[in-house]
């Protein structure tokens, strides 16, 4: 797991009701207890037994929205820090990952201050290792969402006793990707939406020097390495040749 420098911006405050209240503006995320922010920020509450406290929470999206790229989680796992900052760290480290692996399996990723991780379990068991170095990371959506949920439903009638879902991510050496990463879910996703592998056609074309679903899609990743700047003119093809697609949205990163 890896982080980037693509984000949402989460801002949390104090109101004299009780209760939690989240605003997402300029987006269609709803705004109760069906989302993830405001699932977090129920459970810190809970868990410092705040039930005299009220929480404003704003979250302006920037992420796709079901997209495999870890936004939800991510907003979830920052509502978390944010309450343990504002109110003067009442929980450890480990506590906060225990409230986030009872929201979602890539939540705990987002409490903590590593940059990318190897993750086990249900992604709450992780190693820290070195983030990628020396690259851009150029993500495409195609403009809708895929739910994570049902990939994994149809993910889990082809597996049998196979017990990893995604194998063979990544292994660094130096600062190459130094193996051939895998996505168990990238098949599902494309059997159910076969129009998205035209986006990985278009980054093998493009030169990226690796190319893979992100999650449960339906965003693709390209790398480009960037020593000296070589990525510049690459990356800016990609782009260039992404935004024809009718739809596609693309954003241009960096690794944390």
């Amino acid at each position: 797991m890896q982080k980037l420098n693509l984000c949402d911006i989460v801002t949390l405050s104090l109101v004299d009701e009780p209760g939690v209240f989240l605003c997402c503006p300029d987006s269609d995320l709803p705004e109760d207890g069906t989302n993830i922010a405001f699932q977090a920020a129920r459970a810190f509450l809970e868990s410092c037994s705040l039930d005299r406290v009220g929480v404003q929470v704003t979250l302006e999206k920037r992420i796709p929205i079901a997209a495999g790229l870890g936004g939800g989680s991510s907003d979830a796992g920052t509502v978390l820090l944010g309450l343990n900052r504002l109110f003067g760290i009442p929980l450890s480290t480990t506590r906060l990952i225990d409230l986030a692996r009872s929201l979602g399996a890539d939540v705990p990723f987002f409490v903590t201050n590593f940059g990318a991780v190897r993750a086990e379990g249900i992604g709450e068991r992780m190693t820290p290792i070195p983030s990628l170095r020396g690259c851009r990371i150029v993500l495409a959506n195609p403009g809708f969402s895929v739910s994570t949920r049902e990939v994994f439903e149809k993910y889990a009638l082809t597996i049998g006793d196979k017990n990893s879902k995604i194998k063979n991510f990544q292994k660094l050496t130096d600062q190459s990707v130094a193996c051939a990463p895998i996505n168990d879910l990238e098949s599902v996703t494309l059997s159910s939406h076969p129009e998205i592998e035209a986006l990985k056609l278009d980054f093998l074309a493009l030169g990226a020097s690796l190319v893979l679903m992100s999650g449960s899609g339906p965003t693709y990743f390209g790398i480009f390495p960037d020593e000296n700047g070589a990525a510049s003119t690459l990356v800016g093809q990609a782009v260039h040749v992404l935004q024809q697609r009718k739809n596609v949205k693309v954003f241009v990163t960096q690794p944390v």
